[in-house]
């Protein structure tokens, strides 16, 4: 978002609103832009925040972003409801008011690829998770997908993943799944200050026991948050944030997935932070490393990404913090914050237990709107 400043007080082609701001690009995507800065030790994220002016003309923008964000929507719902018929260019097109190419030109704008790219990749990763996790035959699946035929939809899942169907049925391997985009971010265009509400609902805390499991991730040891995170990450070749979660996408027996297929914990995707000497220590208060990935069962012996590493997690005992379902686009900053600020407040003292600090303890990081927003940090019986 550019700033600048009217001429005169009360020019109506201006518009007065408060933006976080980073030091460097960030990527769009699921994730708290503003959860209690000054609260330490377990801030999120680090906007700067500034209040600036934006020109109405420019509002039109982020008009079309939310507008291409219902499109998007659109098309999940109705590729989950097997309504080809309203997928075509021509209904979308009328959806929003405006002529097919202006429409086909403004989604590439925006989302930079081609919306009929963009439907071909998403119908195909639905119809992969079909053809991994059920017994339907391969045509069904090919023609609840809009697909006319067989040969058709094989030609296309081959060209687009690199094995037919029937081989991928038979040895399901990890490849890159064409994830949910989402072009209107209020966080990230810098809106989030524009009809905010206040959560009320209160953040629990409770201790748990997790079993053993396996947790098949991608590490940085220098970012700060999850902005800085895939920032880091996207500068390098195969391990931006599109790609990574798409492969996590197509990895089958996700411990937390509710096969929600978006780029949230929903689909099992969490962050994850190291105890590790090497990392650095932050606002955590302790070094560490942060990742990106999914927890699997203890058991899982499937193949691992080059780019991922797989980490076997024993079982321990956890600390949760734990807010219930919100609004993301209106109360994200008010529930983070109130989550921080449980976090920092919180008095060990009569629990018998404290914070674990050892090398190789994880804490864990899910960011679910419909089910929850919570931290969950390893402790130690004291």
């Amino acid at each position: 978002m550019v700033f600048g400043q009217p001429e005169h007080p009360g020019d109506p082609h201006w518009l007065e609103v408060r933006s976080c701001r980073w030091e460097e690009p960030a990527p769009s995507g699921p994730a708290c832009r503003e959860i209690a800065s000054k609260i330490k030790p377990h801030p999120f994220c680090f906007p700067r925040i500034r209040l600036g002016w934006l020109k109405r003309g420019e509002m039109r923008v982020y008009e079309w972003h939310r507008q291409v964000q219902e499109i998007v929507d659109e098309i999940d719902r109705c590729i989950k409801d097997h309504n080809d018929e309203a997928l075509t260019l021509r209904v979308l097109a009328r959806r929003l008011g405006y002529s097919e190419f202006h429409t086909t030109r403004k989604f590439k704008e925006i989302s930079g690829m081609a919306l009929r790219d963009y439907l071909r990749r998403r119908k195909l990763a639905f119809a992969l998770i079909e053809v991994r996790d059920s017994d339907k035959k391969i045509l069904d699946i090919a023609l609840d997908y809009g697909f006319s035929s067989h040969e058709g939809f094989t030609r296309a899942f081959r060209a687009l993943y690199g094995v037919t169907p029937s081989e991928y049925r038979r040895n399901p391997k990890p490849v890159v799944l064409r994830t949910k985009i989402n072009p209107f971010d209020r966080y990230f265009l810098g809106l989030e200050d524009i009809g905010m509400m206040k959560s009320e609902k209160d953040v629990k805390v409770y201790f748990v026991n997790m079993p053993a499991h396996k947790f098949l991730h991608i590490k940085n040891y220098e970012s700060n948050g999850y902005w800085d995170f895939w920032e880091k990450q996207s500068r390098i070749p195969g391990q931006d944030c599109a790609t990574i979660c798409g492969l996590l996408d197509s990895i089958p027996g996700k411990l937390d997935d509710r096969g929600r297929g978006e780029l949230d914990s929903g689909s099992g995707q969490i962050m994850g932070y190291i105890v590790d000497p090497k990392g650095t220590v932050g606002d955590w208060g302790f070094p560490h490393a942060e990742c990106y990935g999914v927890r699997l069962p203890v058991d899982y012996s499937g193949e691992v990404p080059p780019q991922m590493l797989l980490m076997d997690v024993p079982e321990a005992e956890y600390v949760v913090f734990e807010h219930g379902p919100f609004d993301y686009e209106q109360e994200t900053p008010s529930v983070g914050e109130s989550v921080a600020k449980a976090m920092a407040e919180f008095d060990f003292t009569g629990t018998g237990y404290a914070l674990d600090t050892t090398p190789g303890r994880i804490a864990y990081f899910y960011f679910d709107p419909a089910q929850y927003f919570k931290y969950v940090l390893p402790v130690k019986r004291v």
